[in-house]
């Protein structure tokens, strides 16, 4: 079982969130200019890197709020939690982050 850090409430189960999907996908400035073939790449396509990834989670059964949170695609291990209203923490793969 994965214990999720909330930025709100503090460590949580993780059947208390749910995924919310890549974090830091900006919304399109003009929507309605972009091409069907640009719509469906902003709805339907993001990363999927071995190794650090942001993702955005909600702590549905907690506080409610959304976070952001690199965790590790390979090992599962979280490596930095972080509110909406704060920058990515700077990561690499060799130097980790918060524990």
């Amino acid at each position: 079982m994965l214990l999720i850090p909330c930025p709100h409430c503090g460590p949580r189960n993780e059947t208390e969130f749910h995924y919310g999907g890549q974090a830091h996908v900006a919304y399109p400035d003009r929507p309605d200019l972009l091409s069907d073939d640009e719509w469906a790449e902003y709805l339907f396509f993001r990363d999927n890197p071995k190794g650090l990834f942001a993702e955005r989670w909600v702590h549905g059964t907690g506080c409610r709020k959304w976070f952001n949170v690199v965790r590790d695609t390979v090992t599962y291990r979280i490596e930095a939690v972080y509110r909406l209203d704060q920058p990515r923490p700077e990561l690499t793969a060799t130097t980790g982050g918060a524990r």
